[in-house]
């Protein structure tokens, strides 16, 4: 009867295995028949005679070892079971289908596995030999994946063995607290300064032992989970607290160390000065004075305090240009540094190049009436914002704007750009330059570019997302929201070939006094001069091709060598001065090859590459 139900689902070939291997003593089992041709095996458990070594058995046979009690099937029955012409067809047919469909399977599995190799070989034919070679697995540096496992290891035994001394303090176990605040002490001496396992004291490993011990008979004596969860969660607030601290002291620091001047540059101003001031008044004039205004000749206007700065700006202008004699160097210091820096050029004049010195407390036009932000700086809330003592700008608690207290804003020099009409009322054109620049290549084709109509022509700084009006200026504000465009590009200082005779036909400071104005209380804009720049030139600003000025080298490490090397100018804008310690290291080189320290002042100063 079972045979019979079974007909549909199985071949004959499988049936008349079934009938040839009934054992009444062992039940059938489908693990194998891997001999056969068929698709499965059968094999009678207990038995190691395969089907195909024995011997067929007739259904007479069959019969004859029934045993008592057990129904044989007829012939008509058994001959039910037996297939006919045409299911065999259908058998052989999707059999050789089945064999198709897998041939065709391995055929494309072949061919996958032939272009994931072409496409491999590709691929390491663009690798940099050189740059692999320089890295291994079996190189001995790389044995170890953590190689300061033992200094953090010592560190994490002090955590919870700080753990432990509180809850011991609080359950009164006055032995162990004393134990474990000694083995911390212990191990604090053996880590030391310690930035890495070689840098540890040899007792490193007797101490690490002995903590173990002590935080083992901590863990049995005094172990809670609910104490030491709550524990090391006030211990990691704690630990997030101090972080955030050292965060904002860390740019209360990086903030000061860029608004100071080191003491070698300062001990070269001082210097320069007294010497100036023992010349007699014949000796500090310079020469060519008849070229200062000049409309014929390539003039720059360069605003500094910084003597070595302003000379590389100088140096390398004057080392790039094709014909130096055509050039007219327009610079502009205070009172403190004036003596210094025309005693710098008086010593070191730039070849055929001709320039002048100013002092802009000297220019008696520019005074609080006429100039607003002059009279908002000598406002008492002025006064009050930057000086006043309880300010949050010491080094414990940082301040997130104090960028804008950086005492630059203070001094005109950073101001007088929006004046040099007035300054150089007699010019045409001139190209002004920040003294944190380095110019690499000839800057003459700038007075040959059309800036179509515009008074300002600069580079713009603007990405998909970032450096457009709205990161400047608070759109928050109506007056502001309703004059300007958000998503408008921003540009920068540094490098800007201004028009003057467009710039008194637009009235471009009276735009900027009106702006100025507005902002007393600093609700368009934080202080600065870049955001009432981009107020003042908006729609007024003519495009340059990025390779004049290459922006970034104070503060990205990723900007392109490149677009460096091909770079007419480069702007150190930002906190990282080439001339401070904590400049770029790799981008440092492009400013210092500008200077002689051979000097006989620099090497008295101890300035020095």
């Amino acid at each position: 009867m079972a045979l019979q139900h079974l007909s549909s689902l199985f071949s004959k070939e499988v049936l008349d295995v079934i009938t040839a291997n009934i054992d009444d003593s062992n039940p059938l089992s489908l693990d194998s028949f891997r001999k056969s041709n068929m698709s499965a095996s059968w094999k009678i458990d207990g038995s190691e005679a395969s089907f195909e070594n024995k011997p067929k058995v007739s259904a007479d046979n069959m019969k004859q070892q029934t045993p008592k009690g057990m129904v044989t099937e007829s012939s008509d029955e058994q001959s039910k079971f037996v297939d006919s012409p045409a299911k065999l067809a259908r058998r052989q047919l999707r059999e050789k289908r089945r064999l198709k469909r897998a041939a065709e399977l391995v055929q494309q599995d072949e061919e996958v596995t032939v272009k994931l190799e072409n496409a491999a070989i590709e691929r390491s034919k663009s690798v940099d030999s050189a740059v692999l070679g320089k890295y291994s697995i079996w190189r001995k540096e790389n044995e170890n994946e953590n190689t300061d496992s033992t200094l953090r290891f010592m560190r994490d035994q002090m955590i919870m063995a700080r753990v432990y001394l509180t809850i011991a303090k609080m359950k009164n176990k006055l032995d162990l607290y004393q134990e474990l605040q000694t083995r911390i002490k212990e191990s604090q001496r053996a880590l030391g300064e310690a930035s890495g396992d070689a840098d540890l004291h040899h007792s490193a490993p007797e101490r690490i032992k002995a903590m173990g011990q002590v935080l083992s008979k901590a863990r049995e004596q005094l172990y809670d989970c609910k104490l030491v969860t709550g524990k090391l969660r006030a211990m990691l607030q704690t630990a997030d607290e101090q972080v955030r601290s050292l965060k904002r002291q860390s740019t209360f620091l990086s903030q000061l160390a860029a608004k100071t001047i080191p003491n070698a540059i300062h001990c070269l101003s001082m210097r320069l000065t007294i010497e100036y001031y023992l010349l007699p008044p014949e000796k500090r004039k310079f020469p060519q004075r008849e070229n200062l205004e000049n409309r014929d000749l390539y003039h720059y206007a360069l605003f500094s305090d910084n003597v070595l700065a302003a000379s590389v700006v100088v140096n390398s202008t004057i080392m790039n240009a094709k014909d130096p004699s055509k050039h007219v160097f327009h610079l502009v210091t205070d009172k403190l540094n004036y003596g210094a820096m025309n005693m710098w050029f008086l010593l070191n004049p730039p070849g055929k190049a001709t320039i002048h010195v100013e002092n802009v407390d000297e220019f008696k036009w520019l005074n609080s009436s006429y100039c607003p932000v002059l009279r908002q700086l000598e406002s008492a809330a002025m006064k009050e914002y930057y000086f006043k003592a309880d300010h949050p700008t010491t080094l414990s608690s940082g301040s997130s704007n104090l960028k804008y207290r950086n005492p630059k804003y203070l001094s005109m020099l950073n101001h007088l750009r929006f004046y040099l009409p007035q300054v150089y009322p007699k010019l045409d054109k001139i190209l002004f330059l920040d003294d944190d620049i380095v110019v690499q290549k000839d800057l003459t084709g700038l007075w040959s570019v059309n800036l179509h109509g515009k008074v300002n022509g600069a580079v713009e700084t603007c990405g998909e997302s970032f450096h457009r009006f709205d990161k400047y200026l608070n759109f928050s504000n109506p007056h502001i929201a309703r004059n300007f465009d958000p998503n408008a590009c921003g540009w920068a200082y540094g490098m800007n070939m201004f028009d003057l005779k467009e710039w008194k036909k637009r009235d471009i400071t009276g735009i900027y006094h009106k702006w100025q104005n507005m902002n007393e209380d600093r609700v368009l804009w934080k202080l600065g001069t870049l955001p009432p720049g981009l107020i003042t030139f908006y729609g007024l600003t003519h495009p340059l091709d990025k390779s004049w000025h290459v922006l970034g080298l104070g503060y990205n490490p990723s900007v392109d060598r490149s677009d460096i090397d091909n770079a007419a100018v480069v702007h150190y804008n930002g906190n990282m001065k080439p001339w401070l310690e904590l400049a770029m290291t790799k981008y440092r080189p492009y400013w210092t090859k500008y200077i002689k320290f051979d000097h006989p002042y620099l090497r008295t100063c101890n300035l020095s590459n």
